[in-house]
C-alpha cells in the first residue's frame, strides 16, 4: 500500500473519529435568553448589509447533524482559518470594531460571518448559523459562528480547526444573534453579562 494512500486512509478515519463523537458526545443546544444590546460591530455592519440583517426564517427547526453536514462543517473551519489571516481591525481598519465579510485577512467576527455566509448560500437556515459573542479565558472578547443541529450546537472557531460542542469549550458565552431575527440579540443564560464588545442598545 503506498504511503499516500495511507495518508489518505487515515484522515479519513481523523473525520469520521470527529463526527461520530460531536453527533453523540454533548446533544445539547445553549438556551437563549432575553433580548439584549446589539454589538456596535454588527450595527454598523447592518448598516452597510442591510439585508443580512432582516432575515426571519419561518423554519426554527435545527439543522439535521448527518455525518455529511459535520464532516461540511470540519471542511470549512479548517478551509476559511487557512484562507483568512488574522488581522485586528485596528491594524486593518484603524478602528476598534469593523465587522465585514473578510477577503485575504481579518478580525474573528470576519472569519464568523465568511463561514455564515457560505453555509447559507449552501441551504442551510440563518436560524441555524448565528454569530456569538463568548469571553475566552484569558478574559478578551471573542466571537465564533454557533451552527444549531438537531445533536446540538456546535462552534466553528477561527482560533481552531476543530469544531466542537458548544459546552466542549473553554468560553464563556454572552450573547448570540436570535434565531427568528438576524438584526436581533439575546442573552445566553448560562453566560456572563459584563460588555466586552461595544454595544449598542
Amino acid at each position: 500500500m503506498s504511503a499516500a494512500l495511507l495518508v489518505r486512509i487515515g484522515a479519513c478515519a481523523a473525520v469520521l473519529t470527529f463526527v461520530a463523537q460531536a453527533a453523540h458526545a454533548h446533544p445539547s443546544a445553549m438556551i437563549a435568553g432575553a433580548r439584549t444590546s446589539q454589538p456596535i460591530g454588527h450595527y454598523e455592519f447592518c448598516q452597510r448589509f442591510a439585508d443580512e440583517c432582516s432575515i426571519r426564517p419561518a423554519d426554527q427547526s435545527m439543522h439535521p447533524a448527518s455525518l455529511a453536514f459535520l464532516s461540511e462543517l470540519d471542511a470549512l473551519t479548517k478551509a476559511i482559518n487557512a484562507r483568512v489571516k488574522p488581522v485586528s481591525d485596528k491594524d486593518q481598519y484603524g478602528q476598534e470594531e469593523y465587522w465585514t465579510y473578510p477577503t485575504d485577512a481579518g478580525d474573528c467576527e470576519d472569519y464568523a460571518l465568511e463561514k455564515q455566509r457560505i453555509l447559507a448560500r449552501r441551504g442551510v437556515s440563518r436560524a441555524n448559523l448565528l454569530i456569538t459573542v463568548v469571553r475566552r479565558p484569558t478574559g478578551d472578547g471573542h466571537a465564533v459562528l454557533t451552527v444549531r443541529t438537531d445533536a446540538g450546537d456546535f462552534i466553528l472557531d477561527n482560533l481552531s480547526d476543530d469544531v466542537k460542542p458548544w459546552d466542549d469549550t473553554e468560553y464563556a458565552y454572552l450573547k448570540r444573534q436570535a434565531s427568528a431575527h438576524s438584526g436581533k440579540w439575546v442573552d445566553i443564560e448560562d453566560g456572563h453579562n459584563e460588555p466586552l464588545v461595544s454595544s449598542i442598545r
